[in-house]
């Protein structure tokens, strides 16, 4: 297949997958607000995924320590996958079932929130993380390919977007966590670069 033809066959599950995800945006805009209200509140939140969904995990948690679109102050959030340490230790001493849910117990408290990602949401590591959360307090999303899958029925709440192919349910994805991020930041009131400019900073 031509790379004309992939990105003309791409952009038309994008359309869909997109689609999926704007009729879900009240979800979005719900997370954002009781994600701003846990961590201004001293809770912190933990991410964990596979593959390409790692990247998104520590996509979302680099946006939460570091910033979105406006200055504000830094969040507590970790990325389980991104500890190369832990996790071959994890997988070695424990099997790679645990590699994540290990760490959740490890750093997640009551009132903590914990995003998986899982473009299948069959991945075991990632249900044995979304399990053990559940246990231990946490508030648990997910973010998944369709409906139905393991994982959505093992979160508090779930994304689930609906799309053929890995590429357009990461890409969208990746969509959601900055709608998360912008949601957040609304309701923190975090102004935007341009509004800062409009007001002179």
């Amino acid at each position: 297949m031509s790379a004309h033809q992939w990105i003309t066959d791409h952009r038309a599950e994008l359309d869909t997958a997109l689609a999926s995800l704007h009729a879900q945006s009240d979800l979005v805009e719900s997370w954002g607000h009781r994600l701003a209200a846990a961590l201004t509140d001293g809770s912190r939140l933990l991410a964990a995924g596979n593959g390409g969904s790692a990247a998104e995990a520590q996509h979302l948690t680099g946006e939460l320590v570091g910033r979105f679109l406006g200055d504000r102050r830094p969040f507590s959030a970790i990325s389980l996958c991104a500890e190369s340490s832990s996790v071959t230790a994890l997988v070695n001493d424990y099997g790679i079932e645990e590699m994540f849910a290990r760490q959740v117990e490890g750093h997640g408290r009551a009132g903590d929130v914990l995003v998986l990602l899982s473009t299948s949401g069959a991945s075991p590591n990632v249900l044995r993380a979304a399990e053990r959360g559940r246990e231990l307090g946490l508030t648990v999303w997910g973010m998944t390919g369709p409906r139905p899958n393991p994982l959505a029925s093992r979160c508090h709440q779930a994304l689930c977007v609906a799309a053929p192919s890995t590429a357009a349910i990461q890409t969208v994805h990746l969509v959601a966590i900055h709608a998360l991020c912008a949601a957040m930041d609304a309701s923190l009131d975090v102004p935007t670069a341009a509004a800062r400019e409009v007001m002179g900073a």
